[in-house]
């Protein structure tokens, strides 16, 4: 008998332990993270890339395994090579890829005890000479190692619960992996206000600027969604007389008087933040409070009620154009080939002008041939320039190369240092860490920038963006809001969004054509179907793609042979010159249906889909066929800025003409003089007076 009962509890002990092994593992997560780097192509005995990644500060991480992805090529048959990566400065794995054609793939498990909240990945490559059973390192022009853009690392961990409080609330909500698990949502009535809807859209783009990666998005969605009731985290966002029952018995009516507050909710696993207020004023006041990431990470409590007087737009963070390039610095050894490669990221809304420069901080070896050993910097694989290294300068060499002012650098683009290092005196093996050379952590690139001035995609939404924010704002909305019209207006603003750096732009919303005062003075959105908005039909001969007088479908065009049929199934986005105000934008996203809308709205949601576009014009069908098309002739927004821009981009070339002109004028000046000095001239006047 007592066997069976220590039978029986040791089995129910078993069980006990495998139902929570089960559980820990049910509750583990996996969250891929893609590395910001472009492929890279190198070349060079010894090589190296850089990419960064980060670990969010509530993972209890189990497991990180970096997917490296890459092609080794150009090998000749008694060379070998090896791979090389560390972390923050430590290397941690090597290994010798196979020599065969085609992509390769390898699995590294990164050591977790060298991983920090930011993380430097540096991925190290040499071409090695097979020599009986040791090896020499060799020089090789080839570009022999690629590093692709598919590699990530990927992490395994569980979550530790949000503290109750704004701050870690807002640390969960804004998290790469609960955004992209669609766990992060923004409510509001199912019918919003125009000031609903305002305030909810300073609340998206405030948490859209932190998102990082360019795949997922936060959206603004009814509460009766359903992805509203199954999400982990949620904003609610409502004037106090729109919130539901459950909600509104949360708050006390004298305390909301004059005040907007952002309230945490915990409630059957799930986190909701509700924001209200009595007025739309004070709704919008405290939704700018969680715009604000600098505040709401700040907030160590439940509660904040906010009133007129809380400042609450973001700090002004000036951007003077300089960009670190290395925060740990990197140093090179060896003789023959190196290259350093810095991935850098500019600012929304600018674009290279004349001026733009890569300013080095150097260190390298004595023992260098400085007949050739030379310093090359490339931009998106481009040569810029190349610099003679020198003996005298080598404790201390500052290089400064030039980016050509016509030279499309884009939001994001690698900055890559190539060395040529030549020993003094060549001998058969350079197994010795000399000759070398490293960059300083001070080294950076400059670049000299204007704001964009088109009205075109390349320039979208930069147009719609000023200082840093939002620029006067005006949305023209459907009367009634579908889910795919919420959908349409998430993508809008993730873009947008992304692009503002400050909270203090002005976004309003209109449930129907607004007056004509407000439409001169504001950069214009229009949003929906011809049944839908009735400004949609006043502004149809405007458009580029138009619909046919019974707002059916659309028709043909110079640009597009439109099927009665196939028109009822298109989408489009188009950027116009405002007809309200030609120094002002309009974009008019529609289509016969609301799916038709969401799906034109596809096309302008991440910065890796309005890059596709670069004219005025986007057509999407349901078979999601796109097309881009350019209708204006002259797409300059504001022609003093154009002027403005045009002389400053040339700067160089008129101080030329400046300067010939000055040339021209003193050599006809002298030309003058020695004619009158020898009485050339005046011997004509004194024959016309014969």
């Amino acid at each position: 008998m007592k066997k069976k009962l220590f039978i029986a509890i040791l089995s129910m002990l078993v069980l006990m332990i495998s139902l929570c092994t089960q559980v820990k593992a049910d509750d583990m997560k996996s969250y891929t993270q893609p590395f910001q780097n472009s492929t890279q192509t190198l070349s060079g005995k010894s090589v190296s890339d850089n990419t960064y990644f980060t670990k969010i500060d509530y993972w209890d991480v189990k497991k990180a395994t970096l997917n490296l992805s890459y092609q080794v090529s150009q090998i000749a048959d008694d060379q070998t090579s090896d791979i090389t990566v560390s972390i923050n400065g430590v290397k941690f794995y090597s290994f010798r890829p196979e020599i065969k054609d085609g992509v390769q793939t390898k699995q590294i498990d990164i050591p977790l005890n060298l991983i920090k909240g930011a993380n430097n990945l540096k991925i190290y490559g040499q071409i090695l000479n097979k020599s009986d059973k040791s090896t020499v390192s060799v020089q090789t022009p080839a570009n022999w190692l690629t590093i692709y853009e598919e590699s990530n690392v990927n992490f395994q961990y569980n979550l530790k619960q949000p503290d109750y409080y704004l701050k870690s609330f807002y640390n969960h909500f804004s998290g790469a992996d609960t955004i992209s698990f669609g766990q992060s949502v923004i409510a509001v009535p199912q019918q919003p206000s125009d000031a609903e809807l305002s305030a909810a859209t300073y609340a998206l783009t405030g948490v859209t600027r932190t998102i990082a990666t360019d795949t997922d998005k936060v959206r603004i969605l009814p509460y009766n969604d359903g992805r509203v009731k199954d999400a982990d985290y949620r904003v609610i966002i409502a004037k106090y007389d729109n919130l539901p029952k459950n909600y509104k018995s949360k708050f006390s009516v004298d305390k909301l008087k004059n005040r907007g507050c952002l309230r945490l909710v915990y409630s059957k696993n799930k986190y909701t933040l509700i924001i209200t207020a009595l007025d739309d004023e004070m709704l919008q006041k405290a939704t700018r409070f969680m715009a604000n990431t600098e505040l709401m990470t700040e907030t160590k409590k439940p509660v904040k009620y906010v009133s007129s007087k809380t400042a609450t737009y973001m700090s002004s963070l000036h951007y003077d154009g300089s960009y670190q390039l290395t925060n740990q610095g990197a140093t090179l050894t060896g003789s023959g080939h190196h290259e350093e490669t810095f991935f850098v990221a500019l600012p929304a809304s600018q674009s290279n002008s004349y001026g733009s420069k890569v300013k080095l901080s150097l260190k390298y070896s004595k023992n260098l041939n400085f007949n050739n050993s030379l310093a090359t910097v490339y931009i998106n694989n481009r040569n810029i320039s190349s610099y003679k290294l020198t003996k005298d300068n080598a404790d201390n060499d500052e290089l400064t190369f030039n980016i050509p002012n016509n030279m499309k650098i884009g939001s994001g683009f690698s900055v890559r240092v190539a060395f040529d290092l030549e020993p003094s005196q060549i001998t058969k093996s350079d197994n010795s860490e000399t000759p070398w050379a490293a960059i300083n952590t001070n080294s950076k690139i400059f670049v000299k920038s204007i704001e964009k001035n088109d009205i075109l995609f390349s320039n979208y939404p930069s147009l719609f963006i000023r200082n840093n924010t939002y620029s006067n704002l005006a949305v023209v909305k459907p009367r009634k809001m579908t889910t795919n019209d919420f959908e349409a207006l998430s993508n809008i603003f993730n873009l947008i969004g992304i692009y503002a750096k400050s909270n203090t732009g002005k976004i309003e919303f209109y449930s129907q054509q607004p007056d004509d005062e407000t439409l001169k003075n504001s950069n214009v959105i229009v949003l929906g179907t011809p049944s839908q908005n009735s400004m949609i039909k006043n502004l149809n001969d405007k458009l580029y793609f138009q619909y046919n007088k019974k707002y059916t479908s659309f028709i043909s065009n110079e640009k597009l042979s439109i099927e009665y049929d196939y028109g009822k199934t298109m989408g489009t986005a188009q950027l116009l010159r405002s007809p309200y105000n030609d120094k002002r934008g309009m974009l008019v996203v529609t289509g016969i249906t609301s799916k038709d809308v969401y799906l034109a709205s596809t096309q302008i949601n991440y910065q890796k889909t309005i890059v596709e576009h670069g004219g005025d014009a986007i057509v999407v069908d349901n078979d999601n066929n796109i097309y881009n098309y350019r209708f204006k002739k002259k797409a300059d927004l504001d022609k003093k800025v154009s002027l403005k821009q045009t002389i400053h981009k040339n700067t160089k070339l008129i101080i030329y003409l400046v300067i010939a002109l000055i040339f021209v004028a003193l050599l006809a000046a002298a030309i003058f003089m020695v004619l009158w000095k020898n009485n050339l001239l005046r011997k004509d006047k004194n024959n016309e007076k014969k």
